[in-house]
């Protein structure tokens, strides 16, 4: 197999048709940043506010730059080798390298999208007064009609859209009312805590932030948004400009800003709230919206789980069709969303079947927050090799031609593949204790 990296004709690059300046902002990875903000990562984020109240606002920039590098990393692959990550490591590493990494990643992506189906119908139903089994069932006819029929351009535009109503944290945190000098003062003078509890949300918070789905997405939306502006051949993706790396940049650059500020909004809505009138034992995001009522107003209770059914929209498919890309791509084979079902109908397939056994988890009478630990644990132990591949596909010209990682880039991505190998060590140790 030819390894060559074919660079872009600068014709190519500036000629392709591209879409205006906010709408190219609001790209692949304001989608991805989106879904790192699942319902379940925001049962995870409104569980630290409510137990520590201002005390974790802190972690927020503190995780912004890990974000960036991770997911910039995937984009990078999908950019430059053409091709998504799995396909990519299918390519470079031996099968018993390749195999236990897919099964994870499915794994995760079906637990993950099953607790999110729930997540969905516990908080529509503060709206519709009809059994969240029925709320699950719908919500997942009407995301899978969206992936089956919908061409790519549409999912996109829905996508963004759904991306928007996380902005509802922000008033929810505004009709708050903090105290600004509070905040600046949790925010940039830390209070960290090294009890065993304050431990593992420090963990948990850096898991869910860096879950695995979110790096197979990015990398396989790369590769979409090129087949979107007509370079459907492998050859005609490999390679990539300066000025074409830049703009992935800062499109991830974007959407991880964006995901970070949402992931701080909902530790500062439910820290100055929840944690001063007593309620800090809550187990789900819903549970979280119904707590708001009290202490903040049903305004912000609807808010709060508008947030929460609005991006269960946007990552359930991202989390089935990340599923569907991992299987092709282990397999040897492609899928797009570009492909009409009866063009791939393995890729659909796995879709439907993903997306089957997420809401069957939802009749299977299993308690959602041991669902969602041991969601955690399968994402906790993938996360760690899979950033190890990572630096070392983004380090080979054989990958990225001469793409390869600078040094900033580097040292970010290896301290944060450090840190993930850390936290993975801190959650097995905690099981024996």
């Amino acid at each position: 197999m030819s390894t060559e990296i074919r660079e872009p004709l600068e014709s190519e690059t500036l000629g392709a048709p591209r879409a205006p300046g906010l709408i190219r902002k609001l790209g692949a990875g304001i989608v991805t940043g989106a879904a790192d903000d699942d319902p379940s990562a925001i049962g995870t984020y409104a569980s630290v506010g409510a137990k520590y109240g201002l005390g974790f606002l802190w972690i927020a920039p503190v995780l912004l730059p890990m974000m960036y590098v991770v997911v910039y990393l995937s984009a990078k692959i999908g950019q430059v080798y053409g091709k998504g990550l799995f396909a990519c490591i299918r390519d470079q590493f031996p099968r018993w390298v390749l195999f236990p990494m897919v099964t994870l990643a499915i794994i995760g992506n079906v637990i993950e999208a099953a607790a999110d189906l729930g997540g969905i119908g516990a908080a529509l139903n503060l709206f519709i007064p009809l059994p969240v089994p029925v709320i699950v069932v719908g919500a997942a006819a009407i995301i899978f009609t969206l992936q089956y029929f919908g061409s790519y351009s549409l999912i996109r535009r829905v996508f963004r859209w759904l991306a928007l109503i996380l902005l509802a944290y922000g008033a929810a945190a505004v009709m708050a009312r903090p105290d600004p000098v509070e905040v600046l003062r949790a925010t940039f003078l830390p209070t960290i805590r090294l009890d065993a509890g304050s431990i593992s949300l420090i963990v948990a918070c850096i898991g869910t932030s860096l879950s695995a789905y979110v790096y197979t997405w990015q990398s396989n939306q790369e590769v979409e948004e090129q087949i979107a502006i007509g370079r459907r051949q492998l050859w005609q993706r490999k390679g990539a400009s300066a000025g074409e790396m830049k703009r992935t940049s800062r499109d991830v650059l974007t959407g991880m800003i964006f995901s970070n500020i949402i992931l701080y909004f909902i530790l500062l809505a439910t820290g100055v709230t929840l944690h001063p009138a007593g309620e800090t034992d809550i187990a789900t995001a819903a549970q979280a919206a119904a707590a708001l009522e009290p202490v903040a107003g049903e305004a912000a209770k609807y808010l709060f789980a508008a947030g929460i059914a609005g991006v269960g929209f946007l990552a359930v498919p991202v989390m089935t069709t990340g599923a569907a890309y991992d299987v092709v791509q282990c397999m040897g084979s492609e899928g797009s969303l570009h492909d009409a079902p009866r063009q791939n109908r393995l890729f659909y397939g796995i879709i439907a079947l993903v997306t089957v056994v997420a809401v069957a988890m939802n009749f299977l009478g299993l308690n959602p927050m041991k669902a969602l630990v041991w969601s955690g644990i399968v994402q906790g132990m993938l996360v760690p090799p899979l950033l190890l591949m990572m630096m070392m596909l983004t380090n080979r010209p054989g990958v990225v031609g001469a793409r390869t990682n600078g040094g900033w880039t580097n040292m970010l991505g290896w301290m944060t593949t450090l840190v993930t190998f850390l936290c993975a060590a801190a959650l097995v140790t905690s099981w024996f204790l």
